[in-house]
Formats: C-alpha cells, sequence, structure tokens
C-alpha cells in the first residue's frame, strides 16, 4: 500500500481510508468508509462477482486506491471495477481468463499488473493492468500443484512474484519483469502444507505462507531466493493458517487461523517474538483473512460466523474492539483489505 493517498484524489488521516470484505453470500463483497471504525456501508456493484467459493484471498485494492478486484469460483473467475470512492462499472473481462476458480487475486504494487491464482493450469494468471485488464503475460515454467494454486503476492518492489499452492514445494517464487522469470530455487526447508496465503514483509526481505498443518505458519528470509527458514513461534497458531500479514512497519505479523483464539500476533524482527495477547473480545469464528490499516494503528480479521468481520486498534497489542459494521456482510469473511 502506498501511504494514503485515495485515487490520487484524496489524502486521509492516518487512520482513514476504506475497508474491503470479501465474503460467501452475495454480494459477496462489501465496502465501507474507514476512520477508527466503520462508516456506512458502500452500495453494491451494479455487475456483482460471482460467487467466490473457496477463494480466501479473494480482494484487493490496487495500491493507489482507485480499482478493486474480486476472485470468484464461478466465470470469469475475477471481476475487477473503479473505485471511486464507490464501485464503478465493471471493466471488461480478460481477453484470456484464468484457467479455473480463481482464489486470490493482487495488484502489483506499482499498479500495472494484477495477479490472479486459480484452480486449473497454470495456476496462476497475469495481466497488465491499465484501466482494465491488458493481454495475458506468459504462463510460469515450474509452478507444480495438485488441483490449485491459493494465494499469490508481489513483493514491494514488484519485482518478485510469489504463489502458495497445494503440491510440493507449496510455495514458488520468480523473478519478475513485465514477466516470469526462471523459477527460484526451492527453500531447503518446505512448509509443511499447501500454501494458503503468501505475503512479504514492507521491506521485501522476509515472506510467509500461512498453511494447514502444524506449525500453521513459515516464514523465510528473502533475497533473490529464499534463505534458511526461521525458527517457529515459541507459540503455534491454534489451527490450520487461513490468512497472514504483516503491519506496515513489518514489526508484527498476524496470523488468521481456525480454533481459538482465531487470530495470533507477533512480534517481528528477524524472527517471531513472544506472541501477544489475544484481544479481549475474539473473533467469533474461525479466522480466514487478516490486514493492517496502511497507518498500522488498526487491524481486521474476517471470520466465519456473524458479524464477519472484527475489527481493533492496534498498538503493539490489541484494542477494545471496534463496534460491528450496521449493514453486516452477509456471509462467512473470506478476506480483508485496507486502503
Amino acid at each position: 500500500m502506498i501511504g494514503n493517498v485515495i485515487a490520487g484524489l484524496t489524502r486521509f488521516s492516518a487512520n482513514s481510508g476504506y475497508i474491503a470484505v470479501g465474503h460467501e453470500i452475495t454480494p459477496f463483497v462489501s465496502v465501507y468508509p474507514w476512520s477508527a471504525g466503520f462508516g456506512t456501508k458502500y452500495a453494491d456493484p451494479a455487475t456483482l462477482p460471482a460467487n467466490p467459493g473457496f477463494a480466501t484471498n479473494n480482494i484487493a485494492f490496487q495500491p493507489l486506491g482507485n480499482n478493486i478486484a474480486v476472485a470468484n469460483s464461478g466465470t470469469p473467475f475475477v471481476s475487477a471495477y473503479p473505485w471511486l470512492p464507490g464501485f464503478g462499472s465493471k471493466y471488461a473481462d480478460p481477453a484470456t481468463l484464468p484457467a479455473g476458480a480463481g482464489r486470490g487475486v493482487t495488484f502489483k504494487p506499482q499498479g500495472d499488473a494484477i495477479a490472479v491464482a486459480h484452480s486449473i493450469a497454470p495456476y496462476v494468471s497475469v495481466y497488465p493492468w491499465n484501466s482494465g485488464f491488458g493481454a495475458k503475460y506468459a504462463d510460469p515454467v515450474g509452478l507444480v500443484a495438485i488441483t490449485a494454486s491459493f494465494a499469490v503476492s508481489f513483493n514491494p518492489a514488484g519485482n518478485v512474484i510469489a504463489v502458495g499452492h497445494n503440491g510440493t514445494p507449496f510455495i514458488s517464487a520468480y523473478p519478475w519483469s513485465a514477466g516470469f522469470g526462471t523459477k527460484y530455487a526451492n527453500p531447503v526447508t518446505l512448509p509443511v502444507s499447501t500454501g494458503n496465503a503468501v505475503t512479504f514483509s514492507p521491506s521485501g526481505d522476509t515472506i510467509a505462507i500461512a498453511h494447514p498443518s502444524s506449525i500453521f505458519i513459515a516464514a523465510y528470509p528473502f533475497s533473490s531466493g529464499f534463505g534458511t527458514k526461521y525458527a517457529n513461534p515459541a507459540t503455534l497458531p491454534t489451527g490450520i493458517g487461513q490468512g497472514v500479514s504483516f503491519n506496515p512497519a513489518g514489526n508484527a505479523i498476524a496470523v488468521a487461523h481456525q480454533n481459538s483464539p482465531f487470530v495470533s500476533t507477533y512480534p517481528w524482527s528477524a524472527g517471531f517474538g513472544t506472541k501477544y495477547a489475544n484481544p479481549a473480545t475474539l473473533p467469533t469464528g474461525n479466522g480466514f483473512g487478516v490486514a493492517f490499516t496502511p497507518s498500522g494503528s488498526d487491524i481486521a480479521i474476517a471470520h466465519t460466523t456473524t458479524p464477519f468481520i472484527s475489527a481493533y486498534p492496534w498498538s503493539a497489542g490489541f484494542g477494545t474492539k471496534y463496534a460491528n459494521p450496521a449493514t453486516l456482510p452477509t456471509g462467512n469473511g473470506l478476506n480483508v483489505a485496507f486502503i
């Protein structure tokens, strides 16, 4: 995310902007103004995205804030809209669609490309972006998956792309320069199972993967390839890792997961510190997505069970939970994004 500039037009205070929640039931995406709490929900898109299915990394703002994209399980597998604020008219679908159900979507930090992780080979599709989808880039060489990729992320410099997928090595990374370069060597110590979510630290020198088998989270130094895996947290997340996010300062990492407390957060300084105390008011169900505001002053978790989204002030720990939105998302929260 780039500061607090939205659409190049409006500058918000340090804790203001927008929060988007991807969820299971129509309209599949809900967006609210954010200023240390939820504002009044924006109107739904005129053309809704398709059902997101298992797209647990299903929503992303373009870093400048003037576009929003949703991955979904039904054709066209990804939908994108201008963000005005409010949804503009849906962009035309890509000329070459992703080959299967969209599981994750992200914009390149520089805003000039969009990537979709999906369920059928080649498992990831990337397009130039300039107020719409350009002609799909050539597929990567060497991506291995059994049935799906679930997450995709660019590093902050935009010169590396990483894909989380369900087949050893569970994470694949490539140089990126208007196309895929030669795949980096796999980590020496692999994640223990499917890459459900992947993210880079704000400095780009760390990559973290949330996965479904104990230890539920893996992190590595990254500098033109994977370094030696960091030691596991002393206190592990309690269930399947579904989402992972660093705060903008890069000194905290959060994991959304199944089983109470549904989110686990740790100080980060070239490794996991002692787990922060749980929120006093826990999310009400399994955590699927987690995100910090661009200022780092708030954190939100998308989860199962109403209210489907829970948000808290953040300052080296959880503050008192914010009031729920007046109009809740309509189903299980799958992912959350701030801008």
